[in-house]
């Protein structure tokens, strides 16, 4: 008899709080955990490395295809080899990625790697933006994570120390629109999602409210 799989699927935008919720569900479940967002910078950074228009549709799904991508839970990323860790957090990769991910021939790559991984560790906790909807539609567990403009974007000025709260927040609004625009799995709350507004919610409490849906 196998074991039941446990698939937790966090979505929602940036600045909602989903990596670092998504790391804490994982570790007081015993699960491992995975940024896919981190997936889609990846490809994204690896395009430009490579001097590829991110708007180049097919050029960028083939080259998905072949990419060796390696998303660890301590937010180690490797790429072809090299560590982007900090690269695909940066400015560049930030304003190419929601082209990148709206590519459908990356995002049926990154899918397929994404439900691999799953299968490989029978379960998981996954963060990103059309997990509950796309990924794993009949995950254990869907919850969409979300938090007022404002908050959004101050939470995410605090991790971009280089850029001002205004660039950020025009960012946020500008990848919001692009990534629940897109034709190929927009981004979305799942029907049957749980949905928390994170907005004046301690880390702890967002973790307990998820755990105490299961």
């Amino acid at each position: 008899m196998t074991e039941e799989r446990t698939v937790i699927a966090i979505d929602g935008p940036a600045g909602s709080g989903k990596s670092t919720v998504a790391k804490a569900v994982a570790d007081r479940l015993g699960l491992e955990y995975l940024d896919t967002g981190a997936m889609y910078r990846s490809v994204a950074f690896a395009a430009m490395r490579e001097g590829v228009d991110p708007e180049d549709t097919e050029v960028v799904a083939n080259l998905s295809r072949g990419l060796a991508l390696t998303v660890g839970p301590d937010g180690i990323v490797n790429v072809d080899g090299v560590d982007a860790s900090i690269e695909i957090r940066g400015p560049e990769v930030t304003r190419a990625v929601s082209i990148v991910a709206a590519n459908p021939g990356v995002r049926d790559e990154m899918r397929r790697r994404q439900r691999e991984w799953v299968a490989k560790r029978n379960g998981g906790v996954m963060e990103g933006r059309d997990i509950g909807t796309v990924v794993f539609p009949d995950a254990t567990l869907k919850v969409y994570l979300d938090a007022s403009p404002e908050v959004r974007a101050a939470r995410r000025s605090k991790e971009v120390t280089d850029l001002s709260y205004e660039t950020v927040a025009s960012d946020l609004a500008r990848r919001d629109a692009l990534d629940q625009g897109r034709t190929h799995d927009p981004l979305r709350a799942a029907s049957d999602a749980v949905v928390i507004d994170t907005s004046d919610l301690t880390v702890a409490e967002i973790v307990d409210a998820i755990l105490g849906q299961l």
